[in-house]
């Protein structure tokens, strides 16, 4: 096979024709080739980039970045936005260089770029601007970003209307093609009739990548033949009057004839007899195209239907001559269009009193019921519907009814699914972890970016606003309500952005709010840029000052070497451990107050620490498992979703994955003595067994009918989206078509992320890139948290889908908050399973595998690709996908190796299960084998004496029943067992330095993180405050463990001490418990004795933490033991409860 000599620059490449590229990297693309064509054409043209990021346009002002060598040969200036409106209005200046003869060039063609809301706040500068015109050689290109089903906003957003009050021509791209095609054609539309024209983005059509004919050439513009036309463009001199007049009767007017000239709107199927018809553009064209598909309706089924398709390039306003050309003898039209209808209203304004003008629906049908709804989105399933339903009709095929039959079954919702939700949530390390806690009793409102996930995360957060107007809902509200105080939460980004204005009006007002101002350094949410004109931190807290805040704190992370001589005049500074002592503070001050919260974003902080621009604390926290008693404190106070399940022979404990730790450290501040600090310490590489790969015979890659549609699903952050870039360029490698489509934005922050993936022969044969339901040929499951969901089991068909899952469970956020949150992963398998049959479906441990053979678990989803392509389920070629590793440039040894891992355990699974993957055997768990380990710990515990005490009530149980006597084991040794200073002492000096050892690559001291009860301070509510010892602790824990023998006795210094004298009471209580079960034991209350001896599990924890767990057990004991003896008097819970 050839493979063809690519590069990843090839799409900023002016001599490469066919490339691959995604709609953000097709407008720096678009940028060029107009560059090229005025040059061509005579035209001394400069071109000007600017406005502000956000979904699905987060990443262009990244993209146009990493192009700046490329943008500076063509005389084009990217230009960082401030906020949007402030962007459009840098555009317009652009428009008028020429103005007074003191333009460097022939004129100056403008991109601006922003999401909805960002359109919305611009609609000052675009009537102005649109009014005004655009210069004769220069011309405006608006792109808007829309995200129909809110992925990664606070409401779902359409922003066509926005543009309709700014009257600006709206052309709507169905997909990467259309963007560089109509791009063209749109700024010479621009040029020609004096206006700003609106480009529609979607996550379909600008998060999608694409194989696409780039030619600058490609696209020929036609001079509209309008003896009529005058130069619309931009001039000194005219009256507000006269502006208005050369808008509505003469630009409008040149735009339907420009756009009719140069065949932006196109009929597809044109039937020689037509009599049905119908009408879309943009994602919903792509939606319609694909509905057709799915019923089997092509050219000549439209024939027998009579059926004739418009695809409109200018949905507002819409050449309603050409439209009536078309409609002309039809006898219904149907709409299709997303969102509140913009074409439906206009074609039924145009054939309004038309002869045998025909039947319009789209919203609603015939009978004025809901038809195409204007919430939500729309699919090619509910598209496939109305087409087959209400358009056709009765004059339905069975071929018809049989595709619709079929389309219906692969879209039946997955209901009886068992996975949760992953949804996505604050990176391990993340600064609002810690910032966005406020005090109890207190609430807070929520703003635009990362932290607005506090909203899901109990604390007390919730009612984002839009950008820029945090705080001043309260102004409003304050009035009126009961309530003395609020917080509000606010971005650098959003502050920079547009926030200083609403915190000064919250002063003008003279409210009760104190704004917290999450300085992290990056505009976190869309990829970590910095801030337009470099904010920093003390700049903020002068304009605080300036803006008249009563008093402004500012909050710091010492271990980011912050120079407090930077602020000692400005503000009081106060390390983080100080947040709720100055938040209460705050709440009773009068007036408005502000907290500037300074800590380095926790991804922008490894990106940073990667390249040495960052400090890197010389330690890491390690847990000790054996003192672990699995409380969750750790992830209460943390929120930090590097702290994951340890599962050992005594129950759930705790451990940190040193591998995504960022190094908050904020894990410590749980009440627990199991945390060690380990300085000087490396991640210890894992010990990769040498393994040679033998020679693997390749495979027949399987055949392409029309297009070849592949799912990849995972999780935000972890690389998945790479494999969708991966299977993207070996598709254009091999000379293929192929469309890739994800999403970024909140997604990335450890949410579910979908990959769809559509290869064809000829890039022509894509229409649409996103695969409907059923039609995945391949599904490669990156989670199977996500691959199990019912967004993804709708994707799939019994008769046609094939997968390759990643088993390994990786834990969600709920688990900082549940510490018993578990995922049914044996339910997930069974939907699975059920979806497309168990011989289907192919798991492997591929993170145990990459971990194993690899060092490191970030190579698990190059094992899955090489897992399908070896499994027959790629239409690729082996030595195309493993040039676009080398292309990608990241890892490319290890990615190598991974991919031919992946083939291999195809090849030879027989050889990876005689390596035992599974290190750990599963636990014996008969009473003898808990018995027997439990026992055994007791006498290093205490004693051989114990052990037999423990030995003979649990036989007794045991006697009367084997699982009661397991339980009893269980529960008994929890109590006995009891973790106080002797025996933390013992447990740390006896496997600390091993477990260490196991974890890093030598270190140079250990220090412990405790709060020891008999000189340690208490904080307000009474609990005891820990604090760091050195390694002279480990010494004295040497000398404390050999004290266990004391334990208990009149020698014990610990003897009278509340905590102590409670373990003890809970001893007897239990053993008590234990006759009282033996005395009313049946079989009818088995499952009562058993949850009654196993209650100690419950208890958990040290100190306050403890006292509350076993609080909560009293109440449950009480509950129990009623129900056993049938005495129901001495209950205290409700049956709720």
């Amino acid at each position: 096979m050839t493979i063809n000599k690519v590069s990843l620059n090839d799409r900023f490449d002016l001599e490469k024709k066919i490339v691959i590229a995604s709609g953000t990297q097709a407008l720096v693309r678009l940028m060029l080739n107009q560059a090229v064509r005025d040059r061509v054409n005579g035209i001394n043209s400069a071109g000007l980039v600017t406005g502000y990021r956000g979904s699905p346009l987060g990443g262009v002002d990244a993209t146009f970045t990493k192009a700046e060598k490329f943008l500076k040969k063509n005389n084009i200036k990217f230009q960082y936005g401030l906020n949007e409106d402030l962007a459009a209005t840098a555009i317009w200046g652009s428009q008028q260089t020429e103005l007074r003869n003191e333009g460097k060039y022939d004129g100056v063609f403008g991109l601006w770029y922003g999401k909805g809301p960002g359109v919305d706040r611009c609609g000052d500068v675009f009537r102005h601007s649109n009014l005004a015109g655009t210069s004769k050689y220069g011309g405006v290109l608006v792109a808007m970003g829309d995200d129909h089903s809110a992925e990664s906003s606070t409401e779902l957003h359409q922003s066509e209307y926005a543009l309709v009050d700014a009257m600006m021509p709206i052309l709507s791209p169905a997909g990467v093609q259309d963007i560089l095609d109509f791009g063209i054609k749109g700024w010479a539309l621009s040029r020609y009739s004096g206006l700003w024209v609106g480009i529609k983005c979607l996550k379909d059509t600008i998060e999608v990548t694409e194989v696409v004919d780039a030619a600058y050439d490609r696209v020929k513009i036609v001079d509209p033949e309008d003896k009529n036309h005058e130069e619309l463009n931009i001039r000194l001199g005219d009256t507000p009057a006269t502006r208005e007049d050369r808008l509505h009767n003469k630009k409008l007017r040149a735009a339907k004839i420009f756009v009719r000239a140069n065949k932006l709107n196109r009929v597809d199927y044109s039937p020689n007899e037509k009599k049905l018809g119908i009408i879309s553009a943009g994602k919903s064209w792509l939606d319609t195209v694909h509905a057709l598909s799915l019923l089997g309706i092509d050219r000549e089924e439209a024939e027998k239907y009579k059926l004739t398709t418009l695809k409109l390039g200018m949905v507002w306003p819409i050449d309603d001559g050409f439209v009536k050309e078309w409609a002309d003898g039809l006898d219904k039209i149907l709409v299709v269009e997303e969102k509140r209808g913009l074409i439906e209203s206009q074609v039924k304004e145009a054939l309004y009193g038309t002869v045998n003008s025909p039947k319009i629906i789209g919203k609603h049908d015939d009978n004025g019921e809901l038809l195409l709804p204007s919430n939500g989105v729309l699919d090619p399933i509910i598209v496939g519907k109305a087409i087959a339903n209400k358009l056709i009709g009765s004059s339905k095929s069975e071929k018809l009814e049989n595709a619709l039959n079929s389309m219906s079954i692969g879209s039946r919702s997955e209901a009886n699914t068992p996975a949760p939700d992953r949804i996505p949530y604050f990176c391990s390390g993340c600064p609002h972890n810690s910032s966005t806690k406020i005090p109890e009793g207190s609430i807070a409102y929520a703003g635009i970016g990362c932290h607005t996930m506090a909203i899901w995360m109990d604390r007390a957060t919730d009612g984002p606003t839009h950008m820029g107007g945090e705080g001043i809902n309260w102004i409003g509200q304050a009035p009126f309500s009961n309530r003395n105080h609020v917080f509000q939460n606010l971005g650098d980004g959003t502050y920079n952005h547009s926030g200083l204005l609403a915190i000064r009006a919250a002063v003008a007002s003279n409210a009760n709010i104190t704004y917290k101002i999450l300085f992290n350094d990056a505009v976190a949410m869309t990829g970590g840029q910095s801030h337009e004109g470099d904010l920093s931190a003390d700049e903020i807290i002068k304009e605080l000052n300036a803006a008249g805040v009563k008093r402004v704190v500012g909050v710091f992370d010492e271990k980011e070497e912050f120079d407090l001589n930077d602020y000692r005049n400005l503000c009081e500074m106060v390390p983080r451990s100080e947040l709720m002592r100055i938040q209460e503070e705050l709440a009773s001050t009068s007036g408005v107050t502000a907290i500037v919260y300074i800590q380095t974003c926790a991804a922008e902080k490894r990106r940073r620490r990667k390249k040495g621009l960052f400090p890197d604390p010389k330690r890491r926290i390690f847990i000790n498992s054996e003192v672990c008693e699995g409380c969750g404190d750790c992830g209460i106070k943390s929120n930090c979703v590097s702290i994951l399940p340890e599962e050992t022979e005594l129950g759930r404990k705790r451990k940190i994955d040193q591998s995504s730790c960022n190094k908050d450290f904020s894990c410590v501040n749980g009440f627990c003595p199991s945390f060690v600090s380990v300085i000087g310490a490396e991640i210890k590489k894992s010990t990769t067994e040498q393994l040679k790969i033998p020679e693997i015979p390749d495979v027949t890659v399987p055949s392409i009918d029309k297009t070849y549609n592949i799912v990849v699903t995972g999780i935000g952050g972890t690389g998945v989206v790479t494999v969708g870039a991966l299977l993207g360029m070996a598709s254009y490698i091999e000379g293929k078509g192929a469309g890739v489509m994800e999403m970024a934005g909140l997604a990335q922050k450890g949410g579910a992320v979908h990959i769809h993936c559509r290869i064809a022969e000829s890039p022509e044969d894509i229409s649409v890139v996103r695969v409907a339901s059923g039609e995945a040929h391949t599904l490669i499951g990156g989670d199977l948290l996500v691959t199990a969901g019912d967004k993804t089991l709708s994707l799939l068909r019994r008769d046609r889908s094939k997968v390759v899952c990643n088993e390994m469970e990786a834990i969600t956020g709920e688990f900082t908050r549940d510490t018993e949150f578990t995922l049914p992963s044996d339910g997930m398998k069974l939907a699975l399973n059920a979806k497309v049959g168990p011989d289907n479906v192919h798991y492997i441990d591929a993170n145990r595998i990459s971990s194993k053979y690899l060092g490191d678990t970030i190579f698990s989803n190059t094992v899955l690709l090489g897992m399908a392509y070896q499994s027959k389920l790629l239409p690729l070629k082996r030595e195309s996908l493993l040039e676009a590793i080398r292309l990608n440039g990241a890892a490319v040894d290890g990615n190598l190796l991974a991919f031919e891992l992946g083939r291999y355990y195809v090849y030879q699974p027989d050889f990876f299960q005689k390596t035992k993957l599974e290190d750990i055997k599963k636990a014996d768990y008969t009473f003898e084998s808990i018995l027997a380990y439990r026992s055994k710990r007791l006498e290093g515990y205490q004693s051989k004496k114990l052990a037999r005490k423990y030995e003979e009530l649990c036989s007794k149980a045991k006697d009367l029943n084997e699982n009661l006597g397991a339980s009893v084991a269980r529960g008994y040794y929890k109590l006995l067992a009891y973790k106080d200073e002797y025996e933390v002492a013992r447990l740390h000096t006896e496997y600390l330095e091993n477990q260490v050892k196991d974890s890093f690559s030598g270190f140079k001291q250990l220090r412990f993180n405790l709060a020891p009860p008999l000189f340690s301070k208490r904080d307000k509510n009474g609990y005891l405050i820990k604090r760091e010892f050195g390694p002279w602790m480990f010494t004295t824990m040497k000398l404390l463990a050999k004290g266990k023998y004391l334990r208990g006795t009149w020698l014990d210094p610990f003897h009278f001490t509340k905590e102590r004298l409670t373990e003890r009471k809970l001893i007897s209580e239990y053993e008590r418990d234990v006759e009282y079960i033996m005395q009313y034991y049946n079989e009818n209350n088995h499952n009562t004795c058993i949850n009654l001896a196993l209650l100690p599990l419950q208890i958990r924890g040290f100190g306050h933490v403890k006292e509350q767990a076993i609080n909560k057990s009293d109440k449950i004991r009480s509950n129990l033991k009623g129900i056993i003896s049938g005495d129901h008097s001495n209950q205290k819970l409700s049956a709720a409860e």
